[in-house]
């Protein structure tokens, strides 16, 4: 079993849930994110004021999806072709290994 972590574009998010959604996928967890990778955030000159005005890190949708390791090629073709817009900032994919899983069940 793999994990991927997806940061992605938060526009992006209900199209990658549907997706999951729509391939069986149930075991994921989303949450709001802040980020920033090469972009570095944003950079814009205020007319009203001589300095610039940053934003350091940007909104991003962060997933935890568990998937079993025959699926796994799918799904990451699948999320990029889902989340590549052509900019910069679509986001990343990370995999990793599940070493264990423990359910949590009542008596």
């Amino acid at each position: 079993m793999k994990e991927i972590l997806a940061i992605i574009r938060p526009d992006q998010a209900l199209a990658t849930r549907m997706f999951l959604d729509e391939s069986g996928i149930h075991t994921y967890a989303t949450l709001r994110v802040l980020g920033r990778s090469r972009q570095g955030g944003l950079r814009f000159q205020r007319r009203w004021f001589r300095r610039s005005a940053d934003i350091r890190f940007l909104p991003k949708r962060m997933f935890w999806i568990a998937v079993e390791d025959d699926r796994l090629s799918f799904v990451l073709n699948e999320l990029i072709r889902i989340n590549r817009t052509g900019r910069i900032g679509d986001g990343k994919l990370f995999v990793l290994p599940v070493e264990k899983t423990v359910p949590i069940e009542g008596d």
